[in-house]
């Protein structure tokens, strides 16, 4: 039951997380008139799309990884490389997407890190780097004693959680600003909701959702990997073959005890 409703959790998220990259996209070339990488407030269009595909959707996509039933089984090496390499993605948008906002704020004459939002914002992105870092060093590599992991593992998984919910403050802020600067004349006031207020106040609320429902698939217990050295009745389950005769039908959870964690 757990391992069918995660996978149309993931279904339902995939959908969530398209629907917010395209639907920034939509709003940047609809309303704000599109992309450039000139310097021009064009440049700023990539910022927010850049953000909400790094920060937030594909930043969760890695967060996830370890919920995925067939990692609960089998060597734990891939499953990291997957997640570093999903998360190095994200941090390169990132960095993509400060690269346009300094730009377009530098070529204007535009003050840098002003507002609260830039601040939330940088914050959140210095904190990715040091967590991508101490990933890297301590989980990935394999100089670190088990230790050490287990030592860091409950502040790495509690920063990784954080990191979005921060990521989510940031975009929230974000557009909300944006909206404020854009729709300030009398014909076109922010105040008398016009029809890009509410499609970006939707957009808010659609990345919040998301981000909601990625915190609360990382919460669930029933969706965590097992600790290491456990076998459970979740992996026993995913061992045995669809169809296989050799599982009762009722059977009491199976704890069994192995050496080590595979690496």
């Amino acid at each position: 039951m757990a391992v069918g409703q995660f996978y149309l959790s993931c279904l339902v998220l995939g959908s969530l997380g398209s629907m917010c990259i395209l639907l920034t996209i939509y709003w940047v070339q609809y309303w704000r008139g599109g992309f450039a990488w000139d310097g021009s407030v064009l440049m700023f269009n990539w910022h927010p799309v850049l953000m909400v595909a790094g920060m937030v959707v594909i930043y969760s996509a890695a967060s996830l990884v370890y919920r995925l039933p067939r990692s609960w089984v089998g060597p734990k090496l891939p499953w990291k490389l997957l997640h570093a390499a999903l998360h190095l993605m994200a941090f390169i948008l990132t960095v993509l997407g400060l690269v346009a906002v300094f730009s377009f704020h530098n070529h204007n004459k535009i003050t840098n890190l002003y507002s609260l939002h830039s601040w939330l914002g940088i914050a959140t992105v210095f904190l990715f780097a040091c967590q991508w870092f101490l990933g890297f060093a301590v989980f990935l590599l394999p100089w670190a004693s088990m230790w050490l992991r287990s030592l860091l593992k409950p502040i790495h998984v509690f920063f990784g959680a954080s990191i979005l919910s921060l990521a989510i403050a940031s975009v929230i802020s974000g557009l909300n600003e944006k909206l404020f600067f854009s729709l300030k004349n009398d014909t076109n006031k922010y105040s008398s909701l016009p029809s890009e207020a509410v499609f970006a106040n939707s957009l808010g609320m659609l990345v919040v959702v998301f981000g909601l429902l990625v915190l609360y698939i990382l919460l669930a217990s029933s969706w965590k990997r097992p600790e290491p050295g456990i076998l459970t009745d979740r992996q026993l389950l995913l061992q045995l073959r669809p169809g296989s005769r050799s599982f009762p039908m009722t059977y009491k959870p199976v704890t069994v005890r192995q050496p080590c964690e595979p690496w």
